[in-house]
């Protein structure tokens, strides 16, 4: 069962005036929440596989839309956190503390997400993940999303998977680690 275009357009036109800027649009991509853009999430943002259209639409119309400028920090390790995020344009770099300085574990770009562990339960930020350019984003809070049992349900089940797979890469570059250590 498909959700009326009608309906989708009237939210999306409700979401573009809270959405888009007011005056002097910044040079940064906007979100435009039409029809087609939200086929395009449900089938290229992982957080959102499998979540209908509808569900999609309530939980796209919870998410706060913002800008990060290059080098700010999006949040920083130790924060405490109750929100994710899906970015919409531009990349972020994913830095633990090491000895006083920042070391680099990851780059993500659009449709990836993070800050997912702060909405599974712990919500001290075990990162700091910083604009590695002009960044669009999303945040969705974890009470926002609990109130939409359906998508809620379809979210957490993608940050397992996602956590799984991130698990995974850290396993093999554990092994890698202790296998250098131990030939050398």
């Amino acid at each position: 069962m498909g959700i009326d275009p009608t309906i989708v357009q009237n939210v999306a036109e409700r979401m573009r005036a809270e959405v888009l800027p007011r005056a002097n649009p910044s040079p940064s991509p906007s979100l435009k929440l039409d029809p087609a853009i939200i086929q395009k999430i449900a089938q290229k943002v992982p957080i959102f596989a499998g979540m209908g259209q509808a569900a999609l639409l309530a939980t796209l119309a919870t998410g706060e839309h913002f800008s990060v400028q290059t080098g700010e920090a999006v949040f920083r390790e130790g924060d405490m956190g109750n929100s994710f995020y899906v970015l919409i344009a531009g990349d972020v770099a994913v830095e633990k503390q090491r000895d006083g300085k920042p070391v680099e574990l990851k780059r993500l770009g659009p449709g990836e997400c993070f800050g997912e562990m702060a909405l599974v339960g712990n919500d001290v930020r075990s990162a700091t993940v910083r604009a590695l350019g002009p960044v669009v984003a999303m945040r969705f809070y974890r009470e926002l999303i609990d109130a939409h049992p359906e998508g809620a349900s379809i979210i957490y089940r993608n940050i397992a998977r996602i956590l799984a797979a991130r698990l995974g890469e850290s396993s093999v570059m554990l092994a890698d680690l202790k296998q250098r250590d131990t030939a050398a």
